[in-house]
């Protein structure tokens, strides 16, 4: 049986730490590079860094950054990008419990919207639903094929269908090759 993980705010000195986790979910290099440059973004402040542990083991982390909306500068708006757990801890809840506790964090802060570009089996378990169709553009071109892949949970109610329009991420997260499914 899978103990529950805790899941609680990253310390800044479990940095290398929390690049292991990417590194082992992703098997590469690239999202590892991509969350500390985010970290160290000023235009993806604040930012919700949040890391799972299962005993003393860091085995899963979640970076939630700020982005906006192109002519609404008064909604406060966070993109999921991206949420990691090693292998061995895979399927046991911990990415669910990651993702519930940074929603719970952006809705406290007052945040309004936040987006995902992310497996269109998984996140609408989390409460995300396609945003195209609700009238939200990535910031890149998403494929036909994989539109149901970019998706918004409204963190208020009436949020969704008052407001619309293209999303700008952090200045980090502004590359094509990262809004590819």
């Amino acid at each position: 049986m899978a103990i529950a993980p805790v899941v609680r705010p990253a310390r800044f000195d479990e940095t290398p730490a929390v690049l292991r986790i990417h590194r082992l979910a992703f098997g590469e290099e690239d999202e590892a590079v991509l969350v500390r440059r985010l970290l160290t973004d000023r235009s993806a402040q604040p930012c919700v860094s949040l890391i799972a542990l299962q005993g003393d083991e860091p085995v899963g982390h979640v970076l939630f950054t700020r982005a906006s909306l192109v002519g609404e500068d008064e909604t406060r708006v966070a993109l999921l990008a991206p949420l990691a757990v090693v292998p061995t801890a895979q399927k046991q809840g911990v990415g669910g419990a990651l993702t519930r506790a940074g929603i719970a964090v952006l809705k406290a802060q007052g945040v309004e919207l936040c987006f995902v570009l992310g497996h269109p089996g998984y996140y609408p378990r989390h409460g995300f639903t396609p945003a195209g169709v609700l009238g939200f553009e990535a910031p890149y071109p998403i494929p036909e094929k994989d539109a149901g892949a970019w998706m918004v949970q409204g963190l208020c109610k009436g949020v969704i269908g008052q407001v619309r329009g293209k999303v700008v991420p952090a200045e980090k997260l502004r590359r094509a090759e990262y809004w590819r499914e």
